[in-house]
């Protein structure tokens, strides 16, 4: 499911997605360092 939703994220930007994605991440005890940057770039952004 991770890795799914990950692809999706990636191929259309979909903040559902990636929600979905860094939830299974947490739940599973881990975030890679992709999310981590996304998750980076994202706030410097803001």
């Amino acid at each position: 499911m991770r890795d799914f939703s990950w692809k999706v994220f990636s191929m259309t930007g979909d903040v559902e997605s990636y929600l979905l994605y860094t939830e299974t991440c947490n739940s599973s005890g881990q975030e890679s360092d992709t999310a981590r940057e996304v998750s980076e770039d994202e706030e410097a952004k803001e």
